[in-house]
């Protein structure tokens, strides 16, 4: 296997050995990005429009069980069908990164999800949050990056965790009763966190006039996204030197539009995808060249991603990026072979003992990222002694469980990491007195969990 091979399926992947179909050249990796999202077809996720119906029960039932007693056990059947619901989906989204043949495009919908964190800030969140990555982000990972932006920024998931729903303009109808004010949360992430970048010339009067141009904005139980004017700040605001006025969503989406194709965006995000891609420390060359391809197309995803894989920086060793726990989990998953479709087909107890609850142990409780700013990207933020820890416990006793017999360990070594076997990794082998230790050496060694 070549080093690029490796590189491939590594870097740009969830690791060896490669899905069926696979590809591993720049051209052959983008076409596939650019052809139809065969694996949200074969492995499904949560989508808005079933989420939202239950997160809508759930809603009346929980303000209703109040003064019903019937009310409080409607409200306990929702949340299990929201917890059920939300299972399935954490199962699909570990199957596609498992066996999907475009493990690009896997890696590429959860860093934009990351990129768009949400958290569910009550139980019956969770389905609605986890649509955000199905009908926010996938549709549109190979588009124009505004599109993503408007998408996401409206989604409920992205107006329930920024209580985005409560705030009231100060001029407002519904800010005469005095109840409620002005919340700035999306329109501070938005300009620091989606768009433009800490420190990219932005002022504190920016992000209120930003604020202000985002009230209106509501989540309606069983529907979705609406739009209330009562709420909403009367008059133009001005955003960068930018004034938008107009009635409902119209002005908000120009915002997002502009605020998207601005080179300071351009620069944020390419930066951001260099990191998470390549090294801690990126090339700047590497981050120039993606930015250059987004500034002369208008935010065209695709375009980046070109330049990312087609720039020579980009498939230079070594591996320096640390596997987060997600990464880590599923790399081990496929170097012992497990099939996706045992996922999606598992039990919801032992899915959540066997993946969820180490990967939480490791510092990474699924779709509860610790603030809008997502998952740390340095190295030193998962190799605290306790996440460690719970590694090492997760690769030697875990994969006894999940496989049966556990894979002779060298040839786990040699498939998991192509090339990259050290000596000292395979002396530690021949003296393990185990096949269950040796295998957890291969999982727990520097070489596997290095991307």
């Amino acid at each position: 296997m070549t080093d690029r091979q490796i590189i491939a399926a590594t870097r740009f992947g969830y690791g060896l050995p490669l899905p069926a179909g696979a590809p591993v050249e720049a051209g052959a990796m983008l076409s596939l990005l650019a052809g139809p999202d065969t694996a949200a077809v074969q492995w499904p996720g949560v989508h808005l429009d079933e989420a939202i119906l239950l997160f809508g029960a759930s809603y009346e039932a929980r303000l209703a069980r109040r003064t019903d007693d019937a009310a409080r056990i409607d409200f306990r059947r929702a949340l299990e069908q929201v917890n059920r619901q939300a299972a399935a989906g954490q199962a699909a989204i570990f199957a596609r990164a498992l066996g999907a043949p475009d493990g690009f495009r896997e890696r590429l919908v959860q860093f934009w999800a990351d990129h768009f964190t949400t958290v569910p800030k009550l139980y019956d969140h969770k389905g609605v949050v986890l649509s955000l990555a199905e009908d926010a982000v996938r549709p549109h990972v190979a588009g124009r990056f505004a599109e993503m932006l408007k998408a996401a920024t409206l989604h409920p998931a992205m107006l329930l965790f920024l209580d985005q729903q409560v705030s009231v303009g100060p001029n407002s109808r519904r800010a005469k009763d005095g109840k409620r004010g002005l919340n700035e949360n999306l329109g501070r992430e938005l300009l620091e966190l989606h768009t433009l970048g800490v420190g990219a010339g932005y002022s504190q009067e920016d992000v209120r006039q930003m604020a202000e141009l985002l009230t209106g904005l509501i989540v309606k139980p069983r529907e979705g996204q609406g739009f209330n004017p009562k709420a909403a700040e009367p008059g133009p605001e001005t955003v960068l030197g930018q004034v938008y006025e107009g009635k409902g969503v119209e002005p908000i989406l120009r915002a997002l539009e502009d605020l998207a194709v601005r080179p300071e965006t351009g620069r944020h995000l390419a930066r951001k995808l260099a990191v998470h891609f390549v090294a801690d420390d990126p090339p700047e060359e590497l981050v120039v060249a993606m930015a250059q391809a987004y500034a002369e197309t208008g935010g065209s995803l695709l375009a980046v991603y070109g330049a990312l894989l087609n720039h020579p920086l980009a498939w230079e060793g070594p591996l320096t990026k640390l596997r987060q726990p997600f990464d880590f989990l599923v790399a081990g998953l496929r170097g012992l072979g497990v099939a996706a479709d045992t996922l999606v087909g598992m039990k919801p107890k032992a899915f959540e003992r066997l993946l969820l609850e180490p990967m939480a142990a490791m510092g990474q409780p699924m779709n509860r990222a610790g603030g809008p700013d997502g998952w740390p990207e340095e190295a030193e933020a998962w190799i605290t002694p306790q996440r460690l820890a719970a590694r090492i416990t997760w690769a030697m006793q875990v994969p006894s469980r999940l496989v049966k017999p556990l894979p002779e360990p060298l040839v786990l070594a040699q498939g998991a990491l192509g090339g990259r076997l050290g000596e000292r990794l395979e002396l530690a082998l021949g003296g393990a007195e185990s096949r269950r230790d040796a295998v957890g050496l291969v999982l727990s060694s520097p070489e596997f969990n290095r991307r």
